[in-house]
């Protein structure tokens, strides 16, 4: 009985994070967690856009909060929004980007999209990038693009560091997939090794050098034969 409730529970869960998704719009949420309080439901959204999702005097809040008492029977919602500060190194959001481009431009600027936001990825400072592209580009067989630059991790305890997403474009050609991963500047990285003035005083210590006496240099040349 207790597997069914949790089973229920994360359905509910992934329907209202959906509902939300799609009411307020694509490339506007990044992540979306729900926590339950005594007093009622925390649904705590992470966006780049607070002004758009709350909306002239908090008036998408208010139908939302009423949506959700209503249609998915929640108790006491309550709407929290946090800002995020760096929404270039947010791999949501940037998915959501390149799939927005992708609808509006076209397929066949696939290329010019992907390169243009992974360097722009880059010049703002990140570790690494990596954008993939899977559909029919351009031919009327579906491929696997791959547009990647920096350092990425892949294994190990840093490929925790790794923030990934994935997002998905309607064109007239069909779906395309979008999978981004960013390793951002302030990533741990476990492995590395960072030179400062001390590691440089270590690597510049001089060595030193003894003085042999020609006395000593003959006995040597004595025991050698």
């Amino acid at each position: 009985m207790e597997q069914r409730k949790f089973i229920q529970l994360k359905k509910e869960e992934f329907g209202i994070k959906e509902y939300i998704r799609r009411n307020l719009g694509k490339g506007k949420i990044s992540k979306l967690d729900i926590e339950y309080t005594p007093v009622g439901e925390k649904i705590i959204v992470h966006t780049s856009k607070p002004g758009l999702v709350i909306g002239r005097r908090g008036e998408k809040i208010e139908e939302l909060t009423r949506i959700l008492t209503r249609r998915f029977k929640l108790e006491n919602p309550h709407i929290e929004i946090q800002e995020i500060g760096n929404p270039i190194f947010d791999a949501q959001l940037v998915a959501d980007e390149i799939a927005m481009a992708l609808e509006r431009m076209g397929n066949l600027k696939f290329k010019v999209i992907a390169y243009r936001k992974l360097q722009e990825i880059i010049k703002s400072g990140a570790l690494g990038c990596e954008i993939r592209l899977g559909g029919k580009l351009p031919s009327e067989r579906a491929r696997l693009w791959r547009f990647a630059q920096g350092y990425l991790k892949k294994a190990g305890e840093s490929r925790k560091e790794v923030n990934r997403a994935e997002a998905t474009a309607l064109t007239k050609t069909g779906i395309i997939g979008v999978k981004v991963a960013i390793m951002a500047p302030d990533a741990k990285i476990y492995d590395r090794i960072d030179i400062n003035e001390e590691m440089l005083k270590k690597i510049n210590v001089e060595p030193e050098i003894e003085e042999i006496k020609p006395k000593e240099i003959k006995s040597k040349k004595k025991k050698s034969k």
